[in-house]
């Protein structure tokens, strides 16, 4: 536990008092339609949404699981979030136009635009649920996890006093400020957040007994750590860290923020732009920053804490006062932040702070525009008034924030729940990539699924089949087969289903297409049916997938590059800093050069 001095506690008041005076401004404007509540009346401009995305996944818990996985499997094992760079660039140079272009409330209000009937409704439903309350309360619980550590560690809090102090005032701001009150405190709690992390790492870096990072990089505890690849010649660390995320989890996996064809919180911000131009720009914008800009800080952060507190007995003799339920590596990051000065200390508790209300505001809003537009209006009172319908989505914020509190008291660590997270959606992501550009794909192949993976993931995770069939020591297959295991499984189940089971009908379909337009060969009978001439019959020649997909990869090369060369450079490794660094800024010029050309598809 550490002492707050004055200027600490002025800097945290005055972050409390900004934030909250935003959500008070703007409170007027929010609540005069769901509209404006939930999607700001399709006004952002893109720059603001863009940071909004990198301030919502800037969460507390993000820096305690980057710590856990650098402790546990080196810095290379960051490539289990770092490949969902794929499915980021997937959405900016392809999905992004076509959300804008649905003009959908939520991206659960697509499946009735692109599905028909009984299904289509059950879809939707079951889905605002499943959704915006199970997984989106788990997301939040996992980011009070997190903030409870803080609390623990930093200022010797009991876990029901963070929760009820964390929780009140993001709940406040969000219940009256709505999403433009997310979106504008959002832009103050970047700055503060990349403040505090950057200020963070370079002080802790300098402490006597880290000795700088010269003596950083070349201690016993680190130096097996650095590598940004995995051991090639381990196959038991380079499959399941960089094969299987580069080549199955980015398209595979449903995960909240990396939805693979867009979704969740990032559909709701392009859903809210001004035009498509500004919902691609805002995803490109967010991607940068989130990958190329922000992992470095809390990585240095990371392996520092590998000299001050090699092991969970060393973190444990620190710290008594934390039980054993929530002792783990991710424990490491608040471990290390107790040792900054009076005033740091102050900004990177603000900064923290910044993350959690940041990350929890977005998924309060988000998960009861669901609530709200596509359980409340469609099932229960379908003639609500607008007045209505921010009154039930300001008592589902409530409810969500209380109950994701009750889960995260119960919960151990971040690792463990991210991990759950990629299983259970398995297998549905490529569903989410195809429906937009294949006609054929219907309700059933969704439900299909959906619950294929979420039954295989209960199975191998609370059963003991997943250890007899999963297990490096005793098992039928190796550990790292289980995700492959669950995709294949899923994949074959849904489209055996979808081949099965009827098309939707022919004018759901073209309802579809005349609005959003996908274009392709997957859409060429729908339009060769097309009795009324109005979509014409040309769906290739203004089809933009293959150069977005060309932008994609190039965009890919772009950001990872620069990502890496900023780490080849606090490595002093410069002849592979300078090589990276060049070949970002060629990548960089492609990429405008592409842009060009896909502007001019789109316009």
């Amino acid at each position: 536990m550490i002492a707050l001095e004055f200027w600490d506690y002025i800097i945290i008041f005055s972050f409390f008092t900004l934030t909250l005076g935003i959500g008070l401004y703007v409170s007027k404007s929010a609540g005069r339609s769901s509209a404006d509540f939930f999607l700001s009346g399709r006004s952002m401009p893109w720059w603001l949404l863009g940071m909004s995305m990198v301030a919502t996944t800037f969460s507390t818990d993000t820096p305690n699981l980057v710590t856990d996985i650098v402790r546990t499997n080196g810095v290379s094992g960051n490539w289990v979030w770092w490949a969902f760079l794929l499915t980021g660039l997937l959405t900016v140079f392809i999905y992004a136009r076509l959300w804008r272009k649905s003009n959908v409330n939520t991206d659960l209000e697509f499946y009735e635009l692109r599905y028909g009937g009984a299904p289509a409704r059950f879809l939707r439903g079951f889905r605002a649920l499943y959704l915006g309350v199970v997984f989106n309360v788990i997301t939040m619980s996992a980011v009070t996890l997190a903030a409870i550590k803080i609390g623990g560690i930093m200022l010797g809090l009991e876990p029901w006093q963070t929760v009820v102090s964390a929780g009140l005032i993001t709940v406040v701001f969000s219940a009256v400020g709505g999403f433009k009150g997310v979106v504008y405190t959002d832009f103050v709690l970047f700055f503060v957040a990349m403040a505090g992390a950057i200020g963070a790492a370079y002080y802790l870096v300098n402490l006597p007994e880290v000795g700088g990072l010269d003596a950083l990089l070349v201690h016993e505890n680190v130096k097996d750590k650095l590598d940004i690849l995995p051991d090639m010649d381990d196959s038991g660390s380079w499959i399941p860290l960089l094969v299987i995320p580069l080549a199955v989890q980015w398209w595979s996996s449903w995960y909240p923020g990396a939805e693979p064809g867009g979704g969740g919180y990032i559909a709701q911000r392009m859903l809210s732009a001004k035009n498509e131009k500004h919902a691609i720009g805002a995803t490109f914008f967010f991607n940068i920053m989130h990958y190329a800009v922000r992992p470095w800080p809390w990585i240095l952060v990371a392996l520092a804490s590998l000299v001050v507190f090699p092991d969970l007995e060393s973190l444990r003799q620190a710290f008594p006062v934390v039980t054993d339920d929530k002792l783990g590596h991710d424990l490491a990051y608040s471990a290390m932040l107790t040792k900054l000065p009076a005033g740091l200390l102050g900004l990177v508790l603000a900064s923290l702070v910044a993350a959690y209300m940041s990350t929890i505001s977005t998924q309060l809003n988000w998960g009861s525009s669901y609530i709200v537009y596509d359980f409340y209006k469609q099932r229960i009172n379908p003639e609500a008034s607008e007045k209505q319908l921010v009154r039930v989505g300001r008592s589902a914020t409530v409810g969500l924030m209380a109950i994701s509190a009750l889960l995260a008291l119960a919960l151990q660590n971040a690792l463990q729940l991210f991990e759950v997270l990629l299983v259970f959606g398995a297998g549905t992501g490529l569903i989410f990539i195809l429906r937009w550009f294949w006609w054929r794909i219907n309700a059933w192949s969704e439900i299909t699924a959906m619950f294929v993976s979420g039954v295989l993931s209960l199975l191998l995770k609370l059963t003991p089949m997943g250890e007899y069939l999963f297990a490096d020591d005793h098992g039928v297959l190796p550990a790292w087969s289980e995700y492959i295991f669950v995709v294949v499984l899923t994949t074959l189940a849904w489209l055996t289903v979808t081949l099965m089971t009827p098309p939707e009908e022919h004018r759901v379909l073209l309802d579809f297409y005349k609005r959003t337009r996908p274009g392709g060969p997957g859409w060429k009978r729908i339009v060769k049916d097309d009795r009324s001439g109005e979509l014409g019959t040309d769906t290739e020649g203004s089809w933009s997938v293959p150069s977005g997909i060309l932008a994609m990869l190039v965009g890919s090369v772009f950001i990872y590059s620069s990502m890496f060369s900023v780490g080849y450079w606090i490595y002093g490794r410069w002849t592979a800093a300078i090589l990276l660094s060049l070949l970002s800024l060629a990548m960089g010029a492609v990429l405008l050069l592409l842009w060009k050309k896909i502007k001019q598809i789109i316009k």
